[in-house]
């Protein structure tokens, strides 16, 4: 389960019913495939097949596709020192000190000249649209990337009615109380928490791997800050960070799960990977249901 499984969600609420077919998607995605930077391109984005040639996967409502990002690495610091031997020269061939404008204009030289000789960085990540439950489960590891992630969907299709997924109760408060009165049926503390004071000035206590029960967490709590991100284990077949804004961090399943599809020869690439898809999803659901009754529910939309 590995090859699909997400470790960082943002989860985006549908606003509106869509009726997208997994052939409509892919043929909206394909005017936007990646391709790679070209010598004077910082960065390029676009979509990339899920598997084999294929730019979506789908099973019963659930819809995957896949973003590329191709990246130049241009540490500053060698951006600095090119610039800075290119203006010195310049300097002391014109006898004067260069103005501002002319140190900028300059600089984009310098990167331009740079950008063909830099190494780039690549990174793969998932969109899984759930069509029947109005879901969007985007793989990030903070909220732009999702956002970029979002935009470039959201051209592709045209329009995108998305809302980041909203809790009934703030969510602070929310996991603030399961310190006080014990997690919710089918949940258990794990090791990590941050905790953050109402006012800006009382500062933030990060906890690792730690009892989130001890005295001493809960003095923290009685002093009156809250909980901003709790690590919490799943019915011992997930464990994950949550956090605020409804992001789930770290991910991760147990070994039974990720194991349960290896009787499947791996060089069956499909079939491996459509029963991967299937155990994926029905969890990711089953946690999604169960985490949503935990806090309360969704804000009233």
């Amino acid at each position: 389960m590995r090859s699909v499984a997400f470790k960082n969600i943002f989860i985006y609420r549908l606003s509106r019913e869509v009726n997208w077919s997994a052939a409509e998607v892919s043929d909206a995605l394909s005017k936007f495939v990646f391709t790679p930077c070209g010598s004077q391109d910082t960065a390029k984005v676009g979509w990339t097949p899920v598997l084999g040639d294929n730019l979506t996967h789908e099973y019963r409502g659930f819809l995957l596709i896949q973003h590329k990002r191709e990246e130049k690495i241009l540490p500053s610091q060698v951006l600095k020192e090119e610039l800075q031997k290119k203006v010195l020269k310049l300097e002391e061939e014109q006898a004067r000190k260069l103005k501002k404008t002319e140190r900028d204009c300059l600089k984009d030289e310098v990167l331009h000249s740079l950008l063909p000789r830099a190494f780039t960085r690549k990174s793969l990540a998932k969109i899984l649209i759930d069509r029947s439950n109005h879901l969007v489960f985007v793989e990030a590891s903070s909220a732009k990337k999702a956002e970029d992630q979002l935009a470039l969907l959201r051209k592709s299709l045209g329009s995108l009615p998305v809302i980041p997924f909203t809790p009934r109760e703030p969510l602070e408060i929310t996991m603030t109380e399961w310190f006080k009165n014990g997690f919710p049926a089918g949940f258990t503390a794990g090791e990590d928490a941050t905790l953050k004071a109402l006012f800006d000035d009382g500062g933030a206590v990060r906890c690792n791997k730690v009892d989130l029960q001890s005295d001493e967490i809960m003095s923290h709590i009685e002093a009156g800050k809250v909980a901003t991100t709790v690590a919490i284990n799943w019915m011992d077949r997930a464990s994950f960070r949550v956090n605020d804004d409804m992001s789930i961090k770290a991910l991760t399943f147990c070994d039974d799960l990720y194991d349960q599809n290896d009787d499947i020869d791996r060089e069956d690439v499909a079939q491996r990977f459509d029963a991967d898809f299937v155990l994926f999803t029905g969890e990711l659901s089953a946690l999604f249901n169960a985490l949503v009754e935990a806090i309360g529910g969704e804000a009233e939309r």
